[in-house]
């Protein structure tokens, strides 16, 4: 039975107390987490003393205090120098590098026999690499799911130029799964004797559904290079190289566990590499170079990919991240994010307007099953009409609690789940240079009250159920609220990058 937590005559505290006890009944699980707890008053204690809600662990992780204390003792300790060079400085450097890379890899269980392991800027950054270096040819083909994030979309860019074809796989309606009978036949399309690339997230980055990893060998047998797209999934699970074995695998470690920034990964099976051609070379990437003959020898391995000066110092707080996630526990971080998750959408599911209409609708799976901590939604008024997206997360705000809205650079996912049509698209393309999130939004909605964007709440390691509880709340607050009751937002966002005021 659900606790009604606006009743006027109990105080917040005896809301959150009885909230909270109803949790505990539901999720006794949640009590083998403790552990999360204690570092939330130690590592993450800034959080409750600016109390700041944070439900956007899908956009970025949050660091822990213990892991900028022992990357900041490590700089103190050493003099480190750009690697590219054999003086002390650099060699120590070097030393650091190789070590960070091989625990990298022993983190995903990848053995170097199997595996090389790529520094990148970021998850996108590792996608752009296997997209220009892939050998995409007429006759090959690359395969994409609907809910692949905008830099794994962008792949396509390279295949069509290269005269691959592309296909993308559908997902069902409403759960955002993937679609299995039309997957298993786009699959068979596939010419063994060419190159082709199947791309797909482990964990979608909204609707939080896991596809299952076993299509990465069914792809295979098939035969299809597979790119594993692990940037939403590694936060919260153990990706395990040795169990399953995709060609390319990216992930992103601010993701993970919040810093450092500005470093990511592409891990590439040793036997995929035959399929990558490197379009460009660049400083750190060649054994031989001449300007006169106009003639370069790439290096082998890793070393052909990691372009100019790494982030070198920023790489060892990718260690210090890691056994801080393993000093935890993943299963630990598993088990509270799957409580937490499930008592939201409970929550969320179960609020009615007085009329007896929905008031939320969840984009994905209604329950935990195969499903992270991501829960996209929108937010409707007693008759049915959408509630703007921009003024819930402007009044979200206002309340301490860090949101994320709009499309999440994942179109196909908005197109499938709203029931957006190729006319729809079409309309748009009729824009021309006018056409960005919010012209877009407008057309939509007026062809039929159909949305561009959603909200995105998403749980992580230091969240504990109070945040989630002020979440729901919060959202509590627009029963029988109108459009025009909660206002307009006071400021337009045209793009992923710029946001205006609109006062």
């Amino acid at each position: 039975m659900m606790v009604e937590m606006t009743t006027t005559s109990l105080s917040r505290n005896q809301q959150l107390e009885a909230a909270s006890a109803d949790f505990d009944a539901r999720y006794p699980e949640y009590e083998k987490t403790a552990i999360l707890d204690r570092l939330r008053e130690t590592d993450y204690r800034r959080l409750d003393e600016s109390k700041q809600v944070y439900l956007d662990y899908t956009g970025g992780s949050l660091y822990g205090e213990s892991q900028l204390e022992r990357h900041m003792e490590l700089m103190r300790a050493e003099v480190f120098g750009n690697p590219h060079s054999n003086n002390p400085t650099s060699t120590a450097m070097t030393r650091q590098l190789e070590r960070s890379r091989q625990y990298i890899l022993s983190y995903f269980n990848a053995s170097a026999q199997d595996y090389i392991l790529v520094f990148t800027s970021n998850a996108s950054g590792a996608l752009k690499l296997i997209g220009e270096s892939f050998a995409f040819a007429p006759g090959g083909r690359l395969l994409l799911t609907f809910d692949n994030h905008n830099s794994v979309n962008g792949i396509r860019e390279f295949a069509r130029a290269k005269g691959a074809t592309i296909d993308y796989a559908p997902l069902t309606a409403p759960s955002l799964r993937l679609d299995e009978e039309r997957l298993e036949a786009l699959l068979d399309e596939a010419d063994p004797a060419h190159a082709n690339l199947f791309a797909f997230p482990a964990q979608s980055n909204v609707s939080g559904v896991k596809h299952p990893l076993s299509l990465v060998e069914k792809a295979q047998k098939k035969g299809w290079s597979v790119l594993l797209d692990a940037a939403a999934f590694a936060p919260t699970n153990r990706l395990d190289l040795k169990a399953v074995q995709p060609e390319f695998a990216v992930v992103s470690f601010y993701k993970m566990f919040g810093y450092p920034t500005g470093v990511g990964a592409l891990l590439i099976r040793k036997t995929a590499l035959r399929n990558l051609h490197r379009p460009w070379f660049a400083g750190g990437t060649v054994n031989f170079v001449s300007v006169q003959g106009q003639l370069h020898i790439l290096s082998e391995g890793e070393a052909a990919f990691e372009d100019g000066t790494l982030n070198y110092l920023a790489i060892p707080a990718v260690e210090i991240g890691l056994r801080h996630l393993e000093a935890i526990g993943m299963d630990i971080i598993a088990e509270r994010v799957r409580c937490l998750t499930g008592w939201m959408l409970e929550e969320l599911l179960a609020m009615r307007h007085s009329n007896g209409h929905a008031m939320v609708r969840i984009y994905g799976p209604a329950t935990t099953k195969a499903r992270g901590g991501t829960v996209t939604l929108n937010l409707y008024d007693p008759d049915g009409h959408l509630l703007d997206y921009r003024r819930v997360e402007e009044l979200a705000g206002a309340e301490g609690i860090s949101l994320r809205t709009g499309c999440f650079c994942n179109p196909g996912l908005g197109e499938m789940a709203e029931g957006l049509t190729e006319e729809d698209m079409k309309a748009a393309q009729e824009l021309g240079t006018e056409v960005n999130l919010m012209s877009f939004l407008r057309l939509m909605q007026g062809r039929g009250h159909k949305s561009a964007g959603a909200i995105r709440a998403s749980t992580g390691l230091a969240s504990n159920f109070e945040d989630v509880w002020r979440f729901v709340r919060f959202v509590r607050g627009f029963r029988d609220q109108t459009r025009l009751a909660i206002g307009e937002a006071s400021f337009d966002i045209d793009s992923c990058r710029i946001i205006r005021d609109g006062s």
